[in-house]
């Protein structure tokens, strides 16, 4: 597919960032999206991703433009799903993704992750650090080294972050390009979801998936130093918003949701409030004479001023028809298929509808611009 990376990039505001959250088998939603920006010619300046959203991030920024998508993230998604082998698939609704839910936890991913037997020799057994979870995720690494140029991360074209806990710390760990050199293990730290994954030691300390601190690590472009106008498209594979759990497996489906879904709405409201006090600050120190402004502890005070502004537009992952607790898991042909179509189509609605970057508070420093209905447009 050709590129057409500046083509339309005149009416963007600033960097363009892309912001990829954890979600296992949802990722899928993220591969559309990123489809779509590309045939509009929007290419990121700035990947942001963690677990799901870090492997999907890797295969962008690992690739050139023209190679990602067919070549790459269709070869990795291709790689990951599970195709039912009863020759009517798509006859009884829900049963892929039963199927490849239970296959899933039996005999793990082949090209993903593999089960670890000795994790089943009980709690108390000593598995070591290294090797402490339920699966091993080295088939990961071989699939990572076929599909991703590090030479090519690493040139920082575009920049890379991705998110890791710090297991002895609980403290959030970025790794960027414009930092250090990156390769595999930044990339499977970031997706190691304890108990399944064993954590993966880099410089001698031991890391975890990211999104058990941060799932969506639209904070990292929040706090970047220094900080520029930038239009984010965060990709959320959670829905924050659903109805009244009426059974057990509504409660289930309900908490997975709300567990990683809620940080990310309060990150935007919480960095809407700073960023808006530091235009405040900017607007009074306008209307210091320069006799003030010249100060030395009142130039410090005004340092915390900032003049950028963010445009966040977000796209949200559908619950798609059949989708239960386990649908991050789900890697059926079906499931993924559906979900990468939903994020194409939602992803062209969107640019389609041209939100306006040009209408907003004066004093806002981050502008959210919901995608409205988007369950509707996968109809459409």
């Amino acid at each position: 597919m050709r590129s057409r990376r500046r083509a339309d990039r005149t009416d963007l505001p600033g960097q363009v960032v892309l912001v990829l959250q954890g979600g296992g088998a949802l990722g899928s939603y993220q591969a559309g999206v990123y489809q779509g920006l590309q045939e509009a010619g929007i290419e990121p300046d700035w990947i942001i991703g963690t677990s799901i959203g870090a492997i999907n991030a890797s295969l962008i920024a690992g690739n050139e433009p023209q190679r990602r998508l067919e070549r790459l993230l269709r070869a990795f998604w291709s790689r990951v799903q599970r195709v039912p082998r009863w020759g009517f698939e798509g006859a009884f609704p829900g049963l892929d993704g039963r199927w490849s839910h239970r296959s899933t936890l039996t005999q793990g991913i082949p090209r993903f992750f593999t089960p670890n037997p000795l994790a089943h020799a009980g709690d108390a057994f000593l598995l070591g650090a290294d090797h402490a979870g339920y699966y091993s995720t080295a088939p990961l690494d071989h699939t990572l080294a076929e599909l991703v140029n590090f030479d090519l991360i690493n040139q920082g074209r575009p920049r890379l972050t991705m998110g890791a806990a710090h297991v002895r710390t609980s403290r959030m760990r970025y790794f960027d390009t414009r930092d250090g050199r990156l390769d595999a293990r930044h990339i499977m730290a970031s997706g190691t979801l304890p108990p399944a994954f064993p954590p993966v030691r880099i410089d001698g300390e031991l890391y975890w998936d990211g999104g058990i601190l941060s799932d969506t690590p639209t904070k990292a472009v929040f706090d970047d130093n220094p900080r520029r106008d930038s239009v984010i498209f965060s990709v959320h594979l959670w829905n924050p918003v659903g109805p009244e759990p009426m059974t057990m497996a509504d409660v289930l489906n309900r908490h997975k949701d709300v567990e990683y879904s809620s940080r990310i709405a309060s990150q935007i409201a919480r960095h809407q409030q700073m960023h808006r006090l530091r235009h405040v600050i900017n607007e009074l120190a306008s209307r210091l004479p320069e006799s003030k402004r010249s100060n030395p502890e009142v130039r410090e005070l005004l340092g915390y001023g900032c003049q950028t502004r963010m445009h966040v537009v977000r796209l949200l992952a559908p619950q798609l028809e059949y989708e239960d607790h386990t649908e991050d898991i789900d890697f059926s042909q079906t499931g993924i298929e559906q979900r990468w179509e939903a994020g194409y189509t939602h992803t062209k609605a969107v640019l389609a509808r041209k939100p306006r970057m040009d209408h907003f508070d004066p004093l806002s420093g981050v502008v959210l611009h919901e995608a409205k209905d988007l369950t509707a447009l996968v109809a459409e």
